[in-house]
């Protein structure tokens, strides 16, 4: 009885340092290339070093972490390679979903669509790219549902999430939420009209809206990416 509870008690920590860290990640409160140590992290929480590195290896295996041994652990830099490979993949998924929600798009649908561009435009008149963030995957986790096909936001949301950062980044210096919120209205606009291949177009031109965007940071912050 007391191993198990021992076991609970190191996922419970393990989790609870997971997601904190997580949160200071994603939210840009750790920047790239940031130092994290094991020994302050573990004395942070009160916890010996072992929940710790079981912490750091899922961030690790959410490419969050560079654990590299005899060196500090560090937040992962921007690799340009693995972000084209997860606009690829991406674009891949949301093309066909975007042909499958233009011919299957209803008055509810068309209604939830609605919907989630309503809420977007409260928080761009707001400036709350953070939450304009979440609404993000909402929407496009709403197309899914639409298109029948709501496992393939697991894949779209796995590779979305490889740029948040970049994204969260961009969002909050260039206030480009009322671009952003215009490509959804056109993708939107597409498939409540029947028109998968338009859709399709305004889908890419979204995706593409961040070439814009590493540009812009690459030159502010180099620092931010892999050499």
């Amino acid at each position: 009885m007391a191993e198990a509870t021992q076991i609970q008690n190191r996922r419970t920590s393990v989790d609870m340092i997971f997601d904190h860290l997580y949160g200071e990640i994603v939210s840009l409160a750790l920047l790239p290339g940031n130092k994290i140590s094991e020994a302050e992290i573990a004395s942070r929480f009160g916890v010996s070093r072992q929940p710790v590195r079981d912490a750091f290896s899922r961030l690790e295996g959410m490419d969050l972490l560079l654990i590299r041994p005899q060196k500090a652990t560090e937040v992962k830099r921007f690799s340009i390679r693995e972000m084209n490979k997860s606009r690829f993949v991406r674009a891949a998924i949301e093309a066909e979903v975007l042909r499958r929600a233009a011919a299957q798009c209803d008055r509810a649908d068309a209604k939830r669509l609605d919907d989630c561009l309503e809420r977007q435009a409260e928080m761009v008149a707001k400036s709350d790219y953070k939450t304009f963030g979440a609404l993000d995957y909402e929407f496009h986790k709403t197309l899914c549902e639409i298109a029948g096909v709501d496992f393939a936001f697991e894949v779209i949301s796995s590779e979305k999430s490889k740029v948040d950062r970049l994204c969260l980044l961009g969002l909050a210096k260039e206030d480009r939420m009322p671009e952003l919120l215009n490509d959804h209205r056109e993708i939107a606009k597409h498939i409540k009209e029947g028109a998968p291949e338009l859709a399709v177009k305004a889908g890419m031109d979204h995706l593409g809206r961040l070439d814009a965007t590493i540009e812009t940071i690459s030159t502010h912050h180099a620092d931010y990416f892999d050499p």
